[in-house]
Order: structure tokens, then C-alpha cells, then sequence
């Protein structure tokens, strides 16, 4: 009797667990969620462009910040593009195409550079150009780990960059290019950019649920919202040597 009856409860408890359902996956920073609607990430979107098109274009946008490259080499930007540069740099630092290019035209006369060493490489998975880069100032080399996100017309909508020195690179020697599921960067987390057109609205009501429960797109969106008056208030009050100190000189 006693081994009918463990028969009988291992089988009603196998009932019970093949009835029940089964447990919901908790998306990763890097997953793609929302897909289809406003609020969709950038890892929603796959290549539409060949591999090549957007290695040229992370290579192009690196031109804009070389004076020894041509003025005219200029990346496909979305009129709302992104760029969001890790601490010591001043986080958000351009927002929306013309900004960006001005901004980068005016680093050329006040804050010269070269840019000779590039390692830019495609990703099939956002942001699907990722590079090493090192630009070169008159006080030494400033080593850079850079991202880029891009929509399906190929315009580049998220720029993603960290210093690429100890204490400050985000990457590791067993994940060298970001590829881990849960490395941390934010332009796969910003609702908008894995839509088709990858526009960002940082007042939008998808933008809001978000930074609700999100420190960082909060951050973010509200610098978006006010550019110029928060990127200066952050360079006003930025230490002295934040360059120094994201170059490591």
C-alpha cells in the first residue's frame, strides 16, 4: 500500500507541475523588449546595411574628431542621434544631428586631435559597430572603447563611449567586445531606438515609464530634454582634470 501511494503522489505532483505554467524569462539589459511598439530597444532591430557600411560609418564619425581626415567625411547621424560618454567624460555630450556636427567642428579648431589608431568592427547584434580607437592630443594618447547604434535606414541613432584605461574600461580580456549578456551599457536600454526609424523622444510616454523604473534613462532623458543648459552645468562643475583623468595622463 505504502508504495501505491508514493506512486500515486509522485504522479499527481507530476500533474501538478506539467500544468503549471511555465516560469516568464526576466529580459536582460542587452535583450530586445517592447518589440513592435514606441517603446521597442535597440536590440529589437537586425543589419540591413552589409557589414562593411557600418564599420564605415563608426570610421567616418571618427573622421569628424581627426584634422588630419577630410571636413566632408560625415556618419549617416539620425536627426535625433545620441552620444553618451561614461564618467570622467560628461555623459550626455551631443543631441541631434546638426548639434553633433557642430560640436565636433568646433573641437577641431579649439581642441585639436588625430585619431591613428582604429579597430572598428560589425556586430550582428546592437550596436553593430564597436571600436578601439586612440586619439591623439598635443599632452598624449587618449585611448577610447566606442559604440554605435543604428536604425534601418542606416542612420547612426546612439554613440556609447568609455575611457579604455584601468578602473574605467568596460570591457574585459574574456569579454573584449562587449558581448556578454549582461554588459552594461545604455543604448540598449533607451525605449525608441528599436523602432524602425530609431528616433529618440525623451518626453515621450514610453521614455517616462522607463526612466520610472530606470535611474539612468531618467538621467538621460532629462539632459535630452534641456541639452545645452545640463551639458554645460556638467562642464562647468566637471574637476579640472576629468580630461587628464579619462585619458589617464
Amino acid at each position: 500500500m505504502k508504495a501505491l501511494l508514493l506512486l500515486l503522489t509522485l504522479l499527481l505532483v507530476g500533474c501538478e507541475e506539467s500544468d503549471a505554467p511555465a516560469p516568464t524569462a526576466v529580459p536582460g539589459p542587452n535583450d530586445c523588449t517592447n518589440a513592435g511598439t514606441d517603446a521597442a530597444t535597440a536590440r529589437c532591430l537586425q543589419p540591413t546595411m552589409p557589414e562593411a557600411y557600418y564599420v564605415e560609418q563608426a570610421l567616418k564619425y571618427f573622421d569628424t574628431l581627426d584634422i588630419e581626415a577630410s571636413p566632408d567625411s560625415i556618419p549617416n547621424y539620425s536627426e535625433r542621434s545620441a552620444r553618451w560618454e561614461w564618467e570622467p567624460w560628461l555623459l550626455l555630450t551631443g543631441y541631434g544631428k546638426q548639434n553633433l556636427i557642430d560640436i565636433s567642428r568646433s573641437l577641431r579648431r579649439v581642441d585639436p586631435s588625430t585619431v591613428p589608431i582604429r579597430d572598428c568592427r560589425f556586430f550582428p547584434t546592437q550596436p553593430f559597430a564597436r571600436c578601439y580607437i586612440s586619439f591623439t592630443y598635443e599632452e598624449g594618447p587618449c585611448p577610447i572603447y566606442e559604440e554605435f547604434v543604428f536604425n534601418d535606414a542606416g542612420e547612426m541613432t546612439f554613440i556609447e563611449a568609455w575611457s579604455d584605461i584601468d578602473n574605467l574600461r568596460p570591457t574585459s580580456t574574456e569579454d573584449r567586445w562587449g558581448e556578454a549578456a549582461n554588459f552594461n551599457r545604455l543604448s540598449t536600454r533607451v525605449p525608441g531606438l528599436g523602432k524602425p526609424d530609431g528616433l529618440i523622444d525623451p518626453a515621450s510616454p514610453e521614455m517616462t515609464a522607463a526612466a520610472a523604473a530606470d535611474p539612468l534613462i531618467a538621467d538621460f532623458a532629462n539632459r535630452a530634454q534641456s541639452f545645452w543648459a545640463t551639458w554645460f552645468d556638467a562642464l562647468q562643475n566637471a574637476p579640472d582634470d576629468f580630461f587628464a583623468t579619462g585619458c589617464g595622463w
